[in-house]
């Protein structure tokens, strides 16, 4: 049977009854937006030993996510899904590899009182929270606890903060306007004061 003629739609009921030439269609017509979000993304693994490939590969593995979990998604278009899944699996990717979580500890600011912390922070160049606290025990317990308050965007602005990337560098990653980076990192800084402020002040 020929496959090349039917959508998306249809050949992920193909791939679903375990049509494998279905899911090698499915595979080949993604390559190229596979190719390009790799592309893309490989200017920022710069000393984190991935090269083009390995993005490649991570794409995949989006790729393959889309297609097992997409019947679970509501009126979302599955070029949109997948796209979405092969982009944050790459920048997980980039993210785990690139973050110094080590030396981010050790450059840490030294901890007074909550105050001067908070100051610090807010008026800091730099966007990473673990860097205000000298405590690497604290400083771990802070970053847990914020995660579980972002959502999901927030929580990628979050992870690339974390890694020391730019306003401008996370924008270009998310493909996001610098506008909406810089409203997802205000609503990241409240909510991280707040954690600051009850594991300081408990």
């Amino acid at each position: 049977m020929d496959y090349s003629n039917y959508n998306d739609y249809e050949l992920l009921d193909f791939i679903y009854e375990g049509n494998e030439e279905a899911n090698n269609i499915i595979l080949e017509k993604y390559d190229p937006l596979i190719g390009s979000i790799a592309n893309k993304m490989l200017k920022y693994c710069h000393n984190n030993g991935l090269d083009y490939n390995d993005l490649r590969q991570e794409g995949y593995i989006g790729l393959n996510y889309a297609i097992i979990h997409f019947r679970e998604e509501k009126n979302v278009v599955f070029y949109t899904y997948v796209k979405k899944c092969i982009e944050r699996k790459i920048i997980s990717t980039i993210i785990g590899s690139t973050r110094l979580k080590h030396k981010a500890l050790n450059d840490s600011f030294s901890f007074d009182t909550d105050d001067k912390i908070l100051d610090r922070w807010f008026k800091s160049e730099s966007s990473n929270p673990s860097k205000i606290v000298e405590n690497a025990e604290l400083a771990e317990e802070i970053i847990k606890k914020v995660r579980k308050k972002l959502t999901s965007m927030e929580e990628q602005v979050f992870e690339l903060m974390l890694s020391d990337f730019n306003y401008k560098e996370i924008a270009d990653i998310l493909d996001k306007d610098s506008k909406a980076i810089d409203n997802a990192i205000q609503r990241i800084r409240v909510k991280v004061k707040d954690v600051m402020n009850d594991c300081i002040n408990r």
